[in-house]
């Protein structure tokens, strides 16, 4: 399930749940959201910030750079990761806010059409809430 949130952590979308486990850039290419994040980049200019996994997602993608091997990341890399994982990192509070107010999102081991219908339930709630 991917979760799509304000830069303070405030989740706006969840996506349909998908079966088994799947890497975060496969359900999101299969929900077209790499296509739609990177229009998005491209039209207004607004970057999607995210972790080394969607590493050459795309240019409307902004993540941290890896460190070479062998050798070290300049001072301008280590600001540049670091200004990427803080905001990332209150990103993460939109999954987080789901999982814990709502603890059947913790493990979900239903059919996806059931767990889709309880994550979307979820979000409407905390969204009321």
């Amino acid at each position: 399930m991917q979760v799509i949130s304000t830069p303070d952590g405030w989740p706006l979308w969840v996506s349909p749940v998908r079966p088994g486990r799947e890497h975060d850039t496969a359900c999101a290419r299969h929900h077209g959201l790499i296509d739609a994040l990177n229009r998005v980049a491209a039209q207004l200019g607004v970057p999607t910030l995210v972790d080394l996994g969607y590493e050459n997602a795309g240019d409307g993608f902004r993540h941290p750079v890896k460190k070479p091997a062998g050798g070290e990341l300049t001072e301008a890399q280590q600001t540049y990761n670091n200004v990427i994982r803080s905001i990332h990192g209150a990103c993460e509070r939109a999954n987080s806010l789901l999982k814990t107010t709502f603890k059947p999102l913790r493990r979900l081991s239903l059919d996806p059409g059931r767990s889709t219908q309880i994550a979307a339930a979820a979000l409407v709630l905390l969204q009321l809430e």
